[in-house]
């Protein structure tokens, strides 16, 4: 009999679904011991579902979030979602200025923290200078953090 040449192939197969049988481990009394809730699986397909809790929210520092509506006041807030820390605005020109800008700001993480915040802004005829942005960004976390020290009564 000649050998099929899908025979490793099936073998492989095997052994990678023999390890989808059980989900009890040995402990060395020889008692099984199941696994906690979150962390246990019953076939090879569960690992590609997604048993996370879909009510999770991104968190987002306050202090960050007021400043960067506080000092662009100037523009139209178009959209802004609080939890998961994005700001759209639409053009508008600031005090003084004669150029337009339109900005989106994303608040990532609770920290008062430069990485924190992330700051896209456009004029009408493209990208605004990385100077203009740089700008922006620490006149948003001064601002937030002069908001943090009234916070707390510093």
């Amino acid at each position: 009999m000649r050998p099929s040449r899908f025979a490793p192939l099936l073998t492989i197969v095997a052994v990678i679904l023999s390890g989808c049988g059980s989900d009890q481990s040995e402990t060395s009394s020889g008692s099984a011991v199941s696994a906690p809730e979150e962390e246990r699986r019953e076939t090879i397909w569960d690992l590609f579902t997604n048993i996370d809790d879909p009510n999770t929210t991104l968190e987002v520092n306050k202090y960050i979030w007021n400043a960067s509506l506080e000092i662009l006041s100037f523009l139209p807030v178009e959209s802004a979602d609080p939890f998961s820390g994005v700001i759209v605005t639409g053009y508008g020109t600031p005090p003084g200025g004669n150029r337009a800008y339109r900005a989106t700001i994303i608040v990532r993480d609770p920290a008062l923290d430069a990485r924190s915040l992330k700051i896209a802004l456009l004029t009408r005829s493209g990208p605004a200078p990385s100077e203009t942005v740089r700008t922006v960004e620490n006149a948003i976390l001064t601002r937030a953090r002069q908001l943090r020290v009234q916070d707390r009564g510093l």
